[in-house]
């Protein structure tokens, strides 16, 4: 009788209903240590390179573009004008110093106006375009914002703000191959990112919502357009000043 009840049809499910629980737990704590390590390594260690950028040289190679080079040079935060900064924040996510990863204000805005009948217009802060940038691919699906979600959270958790700031300003791009605002800065201006005017900061962030169609070297009349209003937010914000102002509240709240 034993036997028969340890060989019965409800022992047998149980059996393998745990087998399945514990291959989910490991599946999941891999995924963790998968993601998570990369993550936290790269809150000191410097990328090599991006998803964005392998995936740019990967279909230049595909389409024989022999022409075609990344340019990518690291700089640390000491070494990028704050007006750099100032200029990214003020037209990319000017919430980015108190947000924990995602503007939901923002967000909302962009549904209404969706709603309204207007174009669905972006939403990403700072932290999901590093996210994104670094780790994944440019299509839009939900696979890949899930994907965005995700990353965002553990960047947020594991990185400071000011790594998150560094991060974006190395790894956006400015141009066909044009990567971080050292190599930006050398490419159209021959100077380092540490002499970047306000205007040449703010020329830069009015591409960045489409760098390959949006010129630095050829403004169109609405990149200059932008380039102005940018320039009016970062003077809204405060500047420079505006981030030395928040460090100094942060190192206070502590």
């Amino acid at each position: 009788m034993t036997g028969e009840r340890a060989r019965s049809p409800g022992w047998q499910r149980g059996s393998v209903a745990g087998r399945l629980l514990k291959w989910l737990v490991v599946a999941l704590l891999g995924w963790l240590l998968l993601t998570g390590v990369p993550v936290l390594l790269l809150r000191w260690l410097h990328p090599l390179t991006s998803a964005f950028m392998l995936e740019a040289a990967a279909q230049a190679w595909a389409a024989q573009e022999r022409a075609y080079h990344t340019d990518f040079q690291w700089v640390s935060l000491e070494q990028i004008s704050p007006y750099a900064a100032s200029a990214v924040i003020a037209s990319e996510d000017q919430q980015f110093p108190f947000h924990a990863g995602f503007d939901f204000d923002s967000i909302r805005e962009a549904v209404r106006a969706s709603e309204r009948g207007k174009r669905l217009r972006g939403a990403s802060t700072i932290s999901q375009q590093v996210a994104k940038n670094l780790f994944l691919w440019p299509a839009h699906s939900l696979v890949r914002k899930a994907l965005e979600a995700y990353f965002t959270v553990l960047i947020e958790a594991l990185w400071p703000k000011e790594r998150i700031l560094e991060m974006y300003l190395n790894v956006a791009q400015f141009g066909d191959g044009i990567y971080g605002v050292q190599a930006a800065a050398q490419h159209f201006w021959h100077k380092s990112a540490r002499r970047l005017s306000s205007y040449e900061a703010a020329l830069l962030a009015a591409v960045l919502p489409n760098p390959l169609r949006l010129r630095v070297e050829r403004p169109s009349r609405y990149v200059l357009a932008r380039r102005d209003w940018i320039l009016g937010q970062m003077r809204g914000l405060g500047g420079p000043g505006y981030l030395r102002a928040l460090e100094s509240e942060r190192r206070t709240a502590r």
